[in-house]
């Protein structure tokens, strides 16, 4: 009789472990089910965000990062860099041009000088001159008005944002 209830632990013992088993099997997909959702929330948030700031503003623009910035050729000189970096005086000139129907490469320099002080812009020497590109600093800011990143702890930039 005590033979009889040993191997009845014995398989009983067995046959929780194999529930166990099965149980971390089946848990498992759950596990990674609730990570997606994590991040389906977190898409969701950036796409509310995106959609609030446009709802707000009337349309998204890399200008919302850098409020500061009130002159509209400085503002279109970010814009232009934004869409495609790495160009010199002359180019950026042109491209302003294309937009704005003038611009003077002098008036650029100027700008570029100033957006350069301010950490908006950065520039390297290049084979045609000065190659000038959105500081990371910019694009950070950018990406943070987006939500694409986790804000920094910077003071004062929501404000700027409402």
């Amino acid at each position: 009789m005590v033979e009889d209830e040993e191997v009845d632990l014995e398989a009983l013992a067995q046959r929780m472990e194999q529930l166990e088993k099965a149980i971390d099997r089946l848990s498992e997909p759950y596990g990674q089910l609730v990570g997606y959702m994590g991040r389906l929330q977190e898409i969701s948030r950036s796409y509310f965000r995106l959609l609030d700031l446009l709802q707000r503003y009337g349309s998204l623009s890399p200008e919302m990062a850098i409020p500061e910035i009130k002159d509209p050729i400085s503002k279109e000189i970010v814009q232009v860099l934004f869409e495609k970096g790495g160009r010199n005086i002359s180019q950026i000139a042109e491209a302003l041009r294309a937009r704005r129907g003038t611009a003077s490469r002098r008036i650029v320099r100027e700008r570029l000088k100033t957006l350069e002080s301010r950490g908006v812009v950065v520039s390297s020497g290049g084979s045609r001159g000065n190659v000038y590109d959105i500081s990371e600093a910019t694009v950070h800011r950018w990406s943070e008005v987006l939500g694409l990143v986790a804000p920094s702890k910077e003071e004062g930039r929501e404000e700027a944002l409402e």
